[in-house]
């Protein structure tokens, strides 16, 4: 009988679909932002893990640089990819990819960099978190101290109040959206500002779940059907420029069960809770939104006491 994460892994994160790895190897926002934070962080003569390896390109950006990059995947099919792949490029015999379970694995010395990539909007789905957490226990108890340098360094993840098109073509459909950044969609009204209800700091011992109640002061009148959550990735923080190298997933858009009508001035308030690496109904099922104060019903005098 298989465990839940055997399950879970039998059709997310260690088991993305090949095509999908290509489709990332397209995203150049992704691409970028590694690629300028793997050439930071890896000094010449590193030595260098990846987990969850897929194409083997991370690795590869690691290679550069490195002597020697350890680049670890469970999936048998990606194995045999990123081997092919790399053959192709320059300096990619620098790099060995190891048929394992990023659970188990440890090299066999110690390394500089940890690059780690297992990471969907709001740490679900895939295992980023779970898999870093069990790394840092392994790899203390084999070579001690000090830990390498995790890629990404932390994450920082928000949630905002939204009144959301549902309607395609006519028909009605409240889906769960997957939203470009940096690009306007006239079917999205944001009603308040982003608020953070997580921080993940991989050097720091870090909690499988998250449980969350916040306020927001709505901003203009509309209906609040959906929560965006917001992920962005600190891969690298750069002191001497007092900079950090960054990666924003795409948004993830909930629709509420029970929209909630507000104006301008109400105080929403809202509450969730979830696993790390947990499914996304997971997380739906425990959405709730409702109106803590509304400005019409108060006296003009009176101001939001919330906000």
């Amino acid at each position: 009988m298989l465990n839940e994460r055997e399950i879970e892994s039998c059709y997310l994160g260690q088991f993305i679909p090949v095509h999908y790895h290509h489709n990332m190897l397209m995203d150049q926002n992704r691409m970028c932002s590694f690629k300028a934070a793997i050439d930071y962080a890896v000094k010449p003569g590193a030595k260098v893990l990846e987990l969850g390896g897929g194409t083997g390109v991370l690795s590869w950006f690691a290679a550069d640089k490195a002597d020697k990059v350890y680049c670890v995947e469970f999936n048998p099919d990606m194995v045999q990819e990123a081997r092919r792949m790399l053959a192709l490029n320059p300096k990619g015999e620098k790099v060995e990819v190891i048929h394992a379970d990023a659970f188990e694995y440890l090299p066999p010395e110690p390394v500089d960099v940890v690059i780690c990539e297992m990471i969907h909007v709001g740490m679900l789905r895939e295992k980023q978190v779970e898999v870093i957490e069990s790394f840092k226990r392994r790899y203390t108890e084999r070579f001690g101290g000090p830990l390498p340098v995790f890629l990404p360094e932390a994450v920082i993840m928000a949630v905002q109040p939204l009144q959301q098109e549902f309607d395609f073509e006519g028909y009605y459909a409240p889906i769960v959206q997957f939203q470009e950044t940096g690009v306007s969609y006239s079917g999205t009204i944001e009603l308040a500002q982003p608020a953070v209800y997580s921080i993940i700091d991989f050097t720091q011992p870090n909690e499988l779940s998250y449980a969350w109640q916040g306020k927001f002061v709505i901003e203009r009148d509309g209906v609040i059907n959906a929560l965006r959550f917001v992920t962005k990735n600190i891969l690298a923080v750069v002191p001497e420029r007092n900079s950090t190298i960054d990666w924003l997933n795409h948004y993830m858009v909930l629709p509420l069960e029970l929209p909630v009508t507000a104006r301008e001035g109400d105080v929403l308030q809202v509450s969730f809770q979830y696993r790390a690496g947990g499914s996304i109904p997971s997380l739906q099922t425990t959405l709730q939104a409702s109106l803590l104060y509304q400005a019409a019903l108060q006296p003009a005098s009176y101001g939001a006491v919330y906000a």
